[in-house]
């Protein structure tokens, strides 16, 4: 019989008990083949909703649908053994009631398998929080720099530089907090202000262009592979996929044009 003990995957309560403990590791990831890799290295995977902008072209992430989250959702599971998988709540599915979000984030979760979901929004988004998590649900909240509200923001702007604006901030994480969330998303937040987020709440503060004080990290898989030609400042590229692509790519297209490729390795007699 082997002694070897079967993977457990990661929960949303381990994640929040790892508040000011090691660094909590996280990238996104929308397809099983990547998310199988990251699974070696990450606390939590996020099926962001920015798939709509990485993978299918989209200006916005609003136009993402929850039948497409949930198509991805079921990809990066099935890839993964070890990880919590976090779906993101793609626009227009929670905001108008805290039922229908607890409706279309349990067809998320039973659909998907996934471990918890995310949502956006903080003291307007509380009681949707605490609806959810009451009812089984666990959910990651995310503050800061929201790109589902970009229409409204005008863009995709540095929260926080106004210092007048942090109190706002610090009682949107504070709401969603108190109401249950398991961990919260800072993104594009001045670093002064995502430190002091993070020394104010109990639950992990997880920064993409926040705070190396964060108790944790996330970026986008193919920003930090080098996929993405103009990545926003505070994404560290750790490989030049791209450019690999591309020269591969490149190279196969002169050797079909010149019939080298199949060369006789790759033909059968």
């Amino acid at each position: 019989m082997s002694t070897q003990k079967p993977i457990r995957r990661t929960t949303a309560p381990q994640i929040t008990r790892r508040k000011g403990g090691d660094p909590i590791v996280s990238l996104t990831s929308y397809h099983a083949h990547t998310a199988a890799i990251v699974d070696q290295y990450a606390d939590f995977i996020l099926v962001g909703d920015s798939l709509g902008m990485v993978m299918h072209g989209m200006e916005s992430t609003v136009g993402v649908s929850l039948e497409l989250m949930i198509m991805h959702g079921k990809a990066v599971v099935r890839g993964t053994k070890k990880a919590l998988v976090v779906v993101d709540m793609p626009f227009g599915t929670y905001e108008e009631s805290p039922s229908e979000a607890f409706r279309n984030a349990a067809r998320v979760m039973k659909e998907t398998q996934c471990g918890a979901v995310k949502l956006e929004g903080g003291v307007r988004m509380a009681e949707t929080v605490h609806f959810l998590t009451e009812r089984g649900i666990p959910v990651m909240a995310h503050t800061g720099l929201t790109p589902q509200s970009v229409n409204v923001m005008g863009g995709f702007r540095t929260q926080g530089r106004d210092e007048d604006t942090w109190a706002m901030h610090e009682a949107d994480a504070r709401a969603v907090s108190d109401a249950g969330a398991f961990g919260i998303v800072l993104e594009g937040m001045v670093e002064p202000l995502a430190a002091r987020i993070t020394s104010q709440i109990p639950i992990p503060t997880i920064g993409i262009g926040a705070s190396p004080q964060c108790d944790g990290q996330i970026l986008v898989l193919e920003d930090m592979l080098g996929l993405n030609p103009t990545p926003p400042k505070f994404v560290k590229v750790y490989g030049n996929l791209g450019g690999q692509i591309e020269a591969a790519v490149k190279a196969y297209a002169e050797e079909v044009k010149a019939r080298s490729f199949p060369g006789e390795d790759q033909v059968y007699r």
